[in-house]
This record gives C-alpha cells, sequence and structure tokens, in this order.
C-alpha cells in the first residue's frame, strides 16, 4: 500500500506499509509492522500482577522497552522508549486496571529510515491485538525538511542524514491531536507547521490502514 499525499513544498509519498497481527504466542498481543523497509516487532504483556516496588495504586504501571537491532540498548534507545511510554499512557486507559502492570517489548528488525514512526505504529498494533481499552488509537508520521524546504514523509534513511530538520508525531484518532512531538535540526515556525498539517492529513491514511489490519485479522476465512 503506497500512498500520495498532495503537501506545503511538493509532493509527499508513504513508502508501502505491512502488518500481521498475533504472530507471537507468549505476549498477550503482538505485532510486526513494515514501512518500507523499516520494520519492528512489538509484543505487549499484561495487564497482569506487578512487583510492589513498581505498582501504582490509581492505575496500570507501563515499561516500555525498545531493543536495537544489534547490541545493547542506549541512549537513543532511551530517549525512544520515554517518548513511546508517554504517548502510549496518554490513551490507555490505565484506570480500569490499577496495581498492575503492562509492558511493551519492541524489537527493531531492520532501520531503513523513519525508525520511530514505525515503533509508533507496532505498539498502537500490538495494543490493538492485546484487547486493553483505548481513548484512542495513535499513529507515528515522521517529516524530513529538506535544504530546499520540500517535505518528505516516511523519509529514508537517506534521506534523513540529507534533511535539514527530522520531525516525528504521534498523531491521534480522536481530532487528529498531537500525543507527541520530537524534532531534530533547525526549521522555523511555519515550517513545523507544514509538517504537522501534512503528518495529520497522512495520519487518517494511516488509521485506514489499521481498520482494514484489523479487518483481515477477524475476518472469516
Amino acid at each position: 500500500m503506497a500512498v500520495e499525499l498532495e503537501a506545503a513544498g511538493g509532493q509527499c509519498r508513504l513508502r508501502p506499509f505491512s502488518c500481521e497481527l498475533g504472530l507471537l504466542s507468549r505476549p498477550d498481543g503482538s505485532a510486526t509492522f513494515l514501512q518500507g523497509d523499516t520494520s519492528v516487532l512489538a509484543g505487549l504483556y499484561g495487564p497482569a500482577e506487578a512487583k510492589i516496588s513498581k505498582e501504582l495504586p490509581d492505575r496500570a504501571a507501563l515499561e516500555v522497552l525498545l531493543r536495537p537491532k544489534v547490541g545493547l540498548p542506549g541512549v537513543l534507545e532511551r530517549s525512544r522508549e520515554q517518548l513511546l511510554r508517554q504517548t502510549c499512557e496518554a490513551v490507555i486507559l490505565g484506570v480500569l486496571h490499577p496495581r498492575t502492570a503492562i509492558s511493551l517489548v519492541l524489537q527493531v528488525l531492520s532501520d531503513a529510515g523513519s525508525l520511530l514512526s514505525c515503533c509508533l505504529n507496532a505498539a498502537c498494533m500490538a495494543l490493538l491485538d492485546a484487547g486493553l481499552p483505548l481513548a484512542a488509537l495513535f499513529c507515528g508520521v515522521t517529516c524530513a525538511l529538506q535544504p530546499d524546504g520540500t517535505i518528505l514523509l516516511d523519509p529514508t534513511a537517506r534521506q534523513e542524514q540529507e534533511a535539514r530538520a527530522i520531525l516525528t508525531f504521534a498523531i491521534a484518532s480522536s481530532e487528529r491531536k498531537v500525543l507527541m512531538a520530537t524534532t531534530k535540526g533547525s526549521c522555523s515556525v511555519e515550517e513545523m507547521q507544514q509538517c504537522l498539517a501534512a503528518a495529520q492529513r497522512a495520519a487518517d491514511t494511516i488509521f485506514q490502514f489499521y481498520r482494514d489490519s484489523v479487518r483481515r485479522r477477524y475476518s472469516k476465512s
């Protein structure tokens, strides 16, 4: 599934999507999400009994682990874990499961650009597969701002290296609200608003892909 969108500054194109739910048997929910040649496998465990030191009296405690393709997690993975956890906590109705623990583990299978947005999409699909109560869905969209001001959606690793700025947004399905935004590089306020508008338009396409994926998962063969 490849999609082209009109955006300020030129043509924007999303790479082909692919998603498979319920690949793993041990987690309560799992999903693999592919954006072009970038792929992430997500497994969700819980809600389960939490350790006394980690349990919260009024809601579920969420833990997010991001494992790189090779080696041990570093500073970059820890930073992305925090962004992923903040996004998930914004939509998970944790108050329905107080004093429990929810663990989300993401394994990078390949990184060919837009990794954080792929992690966000894999996380949302794993939450859906686990059947956790959510206030809304969310998706991740990465924008690369080229030196000439052109906006590229879902950039490859090479396009990210050539970009003047890289912006990643987590967009909620309800009213296309922004749950999280992170930037690398320099851009003006106007350019950021243009990237956000392009990301919100792309989010509608991704949410439709979510619905189609879940429909295929649960449709009778």
